[in-house]
């Protein structure tokens, strides 16, 4: 992982000249130097170099983007521009984003901030930025038509607001929109509250990331701008499992996770051996008195859902979308089904003319997970990753919480698999089944049915939630 001071770089003198073309001489050398990251890892927390102090949050496979203060007023540079993302070791995509990356990276302020936000366009048509969920001028909104001109590939504009709410929220363009998002540009914008908050409290550990989607053919490096729904890539922050980063928290830590979704679809996002308090959405913190315990919450399109939990129990704790094909990588939407389908004779026959053909599907799609099949360029296999005990079988939007003892406060990175004490791992049971006891058939009415009534073994060891 690189030093944070290797963020910083000179956009060059391309870069001024593009910005001298729409800012005046005089207020040129106001203008923030654009920091570029080109890295997928996820980085630590950038801890706030002026004005008032808070706790930063981690962007998974992602940065914060630094700040300068000018006259008491913190300015920004964001950077329009072609980016080339890897979803995967082996997979690049060919994107639109901002300073480097796709997404782009999380601006954190503080309520009450004065923001000043410089945006160079370095798009081949122009472009704008809708500060998603954010209270401010008209005229800043960010929509091209409605509340600006749009920003013309080479120029730069600038946004001036007060931060005045505390919350998350995202940023993307209002101008093509349907060709920018689908080519990857959006980023998050987190304000830390100000003071002391009756109904946001201090964690341990503060993630965040975005859900987004693309369609890119197994082959190809540029997603299908047209595609509405049948997207065949799931990810979060532009990365697939098993290139999306761990969450990597202490035992008994105070977690919050904010996730928002600008995908086509909704997402039921699942957390395993915990359960968590829906504590913020897009209109801010939620009121205590709404608040339950979910292990699951749907994120809607253009939503964003905050999530607080207790990680007390030791683990690699699976995190992920339980829209079961989210959870797989590079999908074709026409492949059939073959469960049951007896293949041998066909498989023979065509092994005579392609000798390495494999018949697959008959008994489900696992052996997927398991085989080393060649693939075509610059794609993923659809489900992959292996994990202490084998091929986990998930792809695109899964990763894991891992909660262990000793991590150490500022510590992110990933500690290995987890240690399973002796005893607490599920086994093969070489004994005889216990035969399943039956009623007898009872009639009910005009109806019949069976009860079933399976004895079972009296649980033992272990703790259920």
């Amino acid at each position: 992982m690189t030093s944070r001071r290797d963020l910083f770089r000179l956009a060059g003198v391309a870069g001024s000249a593009l910005a001298g073309a729409t800012v005046a001489r005089s207020a040129l050398a106001a203008l923030p130097e654009p920091v570029i990251e080109t890295s997928a890892e996820t980085r630590p927390p950038l801890m706030p170099s002026a004005g008032r102090p808070y706790k930063p949050v981690v962007t998974l496979n992602g940065w914060t983007l630094p700040f300068r203060m000018r006259d008491g007023v913190k300015e920004f540079h964001l950077v329009a521009e072609p980016v080339v993302r890897e979803l995967a070791p082996g997979f690049k995509a060919n994107l639109w984003g901002y300073n480097g990356q796709s997404p782009g990276p999380t601006i954190e302020v503080v309520e009450g901030d004065k923001v000043r936000i410089f945006v160079t366009n370095r798009l081949p048509e122009i472009t704008s930025v809708h500060w998603h969920g954010q209270r401010l001028p008209n005229g800043m909104d960010g929509v091209t038509g409605l509340n600006q001109p749009g920003i013309p590939s080479g120029k730069t504009y600038v946004y001036e607001f007060t931060a005045r709410r505390p919350g998350t929220f995202m940023y993307h363009p209002h101008a093509d929109e349907m060709v920018q998002m689908a080519m990857g540009m959006m980023g998050f914008w987190v304000t830390h509250p100000r003071n002391p908050h009756p109904l946001i409290d201090e964690v341990d550990r503060d993630f965040c990331f975005l859900l987004n989607s693309f369609d890119i053919d197994p082959g190809s490096f540029t997603p299908k701008i047209m595609t509405m729904l049948d997207f065949n890539i799931w990810a979060w922050n532009s990365r697939v499992y098993p290139a999306i980063d761990p969450l990597v928290v202490g035992y008994r830590d105070k977690v919050r996770i904010r996730v928002g979704n600008l995908t086509m679809t909704n997402h039921p996002i699942h957390l395993h051996g915990h359960e968590f308090l829906i504590t913020g959405t897009d209109g801010g913190p939620t009121p205590k008195s709404t608040r339950f315990y979910e292990v699951t919450t749907d994120i809607a399109v253009g939503q964003m859902r905050q999530i607080e939990f207790l990680a007390d129990e030791e683990g690699d704790w699976a995190f992920h979308c339980h829209k079961s094909h989210h959870t797989m990588n590079a999908m074709g939407h026409d492949v059939p089904t073959m469960i049951g389908v007896d293949q041998r004779d066909v498989a023979a026959k065509i092994n005579r003319l392609i000798p390495d053909y494999m018949a697959m599907g008959e008994a489900g799609m696992e052996e997927m997970a398991e085989m080393e099949m060649p693939l075509p360029d610059n794609t993923i296999p659809m489900m992959t990753g292996y994990g202490p005990f084998g091929a986990v079988g998930m792809g695109g939007m899964f990763s894991a919480v891992k909660v262990r003892r000793g991590q150490k406060a500022h510590d992110y990175s990933d500690p290995g698999w987890f240690q399973h004490p002796a005893g607490t791992v599920a086994f093969e049971y070489d004994g005889t089944p216990p035969a399943a006891q039956r009623q007898p058939m009872k009639s009910t009415g005009s109806k019949t049915e069976q009860l079933v009534n399976v004895k079972r073994k009296p649980h033992s060891g272990g703790h259920h939630l």
